[in-house]
């Protein structure tokens, strides 16, 4: 079956999955980027230490276009559908990873990440074709704060000196490269959540095969 097409997914073929999946959207991240990424986070480790963050494992690095929570399983396949159709006019897009930051911000971090972004502008486009089509069957609020990143770890919990010390971190990041890589599909992942983390199944890949 050729990248693109609908694939037959678990639902079709077990009936035992429950009536309502976990998903999001997303586009994959290199293996040179992810081991730079790895890297960045060993020197805040070593730096930090591991009391205060909740590290992301490298095999779970992606980048989010769209959070779909809960959906019911017979829609799934419907809802790829879609989601490939929003995907047709997009082609390949050259990713670049660089930077290290948080969310909300400095002062009370909660998340750290790495920013991902594209020259010519075409994620943010993708991104907002992606959430239109995804709430023609999804009730999941619009987010207008698009930001592309690739979260590192979340913060469980920090005080003042330590919150100074990640930011003076994340300065010493900023002109940081972690790499470039062309995506040539979107993804459509369940996430299942376990008491050791979270486990990713991508469901459908949808390519982007138009131009340019």
């Amino acid at each position: 079956m050729a990248v693109g097409e609908l694939r037959e997914i678990e639902p079709a073929v077990d009936p035992n999955l429950p009536d309502r999946l976990r998903l999001f959207v997303a586009l994959e991240i290199s293996t040179e980027a992810k081991a730079a990424m790895q890297q960045a986070q060993t020197e805040l480790q070593r730096k930090l230490g591991r009391g205060c963050l909740r590290w992301t494992r490298p095999e779970q690095f992606h980048l989010t276009l769209k959070f779909l929570g809960d959906v019911d399983t017979s829609r799934v396949e419907a809802l790829a559908e879609t989601l490939r159709t929003a995907c047709r006019g997009f082609g390949p897009i050259t990713l670049r990873a660089e930077t290290v930051g948080t969310f909300p911000n400095f002062r009370s971090p909660r998340v750290v990440w790495v920013g991902v972004s594209d020259r010519l502008g075409r994620l943010p486009l993708l991104q907002r074709a992606v959430e239109n089509a995804a709430d023609k069957l999804n009730a999941e609020s619009q987010d207008d704060s698009f930001v592309g990143h690739v979260t590192l770890g979340r913060i469980k919990g920090i005080n003042r000196r330590e919150a100074e010390n990640l930011k003076q971190l994340a300065i010493g990041m900023a002109d940081r490269m972690f790499g470039e890589w062309v995506v040539t599909e979107v993804g459509l992942l369940r996430s299942e959540l376990f008491p050791e983390g979270s486990r990713h199944t991508t469901l459908f890949r949808l390519a982007l095969s138009g131009a340019s």
